[in-house]
């Protein structure tokens, strides 16, 4: 499977935050999209989710464009935002069973993603109640649901503690290794060497970035 990312562009009102962004990846691969903050990382990632509209471009899967096909984009594409898009009045059981029905969600939490996750351990925890490493983990949880080919990622790992950076950065390596395509932005080194290829946002436009462990080289350049 080859996902192509072709001539994205998305203008605010008089600033143009993306202008012709290009790329194409494959699965079994980890694309990470780097820039300052404001540099229109989070508005690239829910334009390709499909929760704000772009200008202009497409998002193809196999040569279909997933920002036209709504129903083949849920069952392709999982989205995990910054923010925590779980009810925080529910437990994690409870907003689990949104997305997963009881037997399928029971499984999982045996021997799958929910597993990997540690998600067993706080089922019966309310969302408002959790760490922050509770929260996403779980969010990650529900995005995999339709056990999705492609994962975006907005800062997965952002604010977490060291614990939950690799409880997390394990998982995602567990999902590359069987065949998943990642796209995450990201100012975590961890996740950086979750990457294979990476890419910078500059004045909307981005631009291909060669990592080489070399943090301040990258600092630099953003």
């Amino acid at each position: 499977m080859q996902i192509e990312i072709k001539h994205i562009a998305k203008k605010y009102k008089s600033k143009q935050v993306l202008q012709d962004i290009c790329l194409t990846a494959e699965t079994g691969s980890c694309i990470g999209i780097l820039g300052a903050n404001g540099c229109g990382k989070s508005t690239l990632l829910s334009i390709l989710a499909g929760i704000q509209r772009c200008d202009s471009g497409g998002f193809l899967c196999d040569g279909v464009d997933l920002l036209k096909d709504n129903k083949k984009r849920a069952e392709l594409v999982g989205y995990v935002p910054q923010g925590t898009p779980l009810i925080e009045e529910l437990t994690a059981k409870d907003n689990l069973l949104l997305w997963y029905d009881k037997k399928t969600m029971e499984k999982e939490l045996t021997d799958g993603v929910l597993a990997l996750l540690g998600i067993g351990d706080f089922l019966a925890v309310t969302v408002s109640k959790m760490s922050g490493g509770m929260k996403k983990r779980l969010s990650i949880g529900c995005a995999m649901a339709k056990k999705p080919p492609i994962l975006l990622l907005d800062e997965p790992t952002a604010a977490l503690d060291l614990f939950c950076k690799q409880s997390i950065a394990s998982y995602l390596r567990h999902y590359k290794r069987s065949g998943g395509l990642l796209l995450l932005t990201t100012h975590d080194v961890m996740e950086l060497d979750l990457c294979d290829t990476w890419y910078i946002i500059q004045d909307g436009v981005l631009v291909p970035f060669a990592y080489d462990g070399n943090v301040q080289k990258l600092v630099e350049s953003l």
